[in-house]
């Protein structure tokens, strides 16, 4: 398996926006944003969270949202405030959910979802 990577934009409630791009990860469920990019755009912290970690310690993370654009469509989103050292942005599950994509891993390319009725 490869790696996807896309480009997009997050955006302040304010209008700032920063230019991104995103490691697709759909194994996480919050999208991540380094330190850099939510420090530019003024994002403030409006909760933590635990994240347990494959060696069992947890690791604490503040949380804010924000709005991505992406080539596939826009949604405002839950997103982790990456801490220095945390450089590569993260695009989870639950932002593609939102975004009503999904990852194809054999093409590495998003796609629209196909509901099953």
């Amino acid at each position: 398996m490869g790696l996807t990577y896309i480009e997009g934009r997050a955006q302040a409630p304010d209008g700032r926006e920063a230019t991104v791009t995103f490691l697709v990860d759909s194994g996480i469920g919050y999208s991540l944003l380094p330190y850099r990019v939510w420090q530019s755009l003024g994002l403030q912290p409006t909760r933590e969270e635990r994240f347990p970690l494959p060696d069992g310690t947890v690791a604490i993370r503040n949380m804010s949202s924000c709005f991505l654009k992406l080539p596939q469509g826009e949604e405002y989103t839950p997103v982790i405030l990456g801490e220095p050292g945390d450089d590569q942005a993260l695009l989870s599950w639950v932002s593609l959910g939102s975004l009503g994509l999904m990852l194809n891993p054999f093409s590495r390319t998003l796609h629209p979802m196909r509901l099953m009725l």
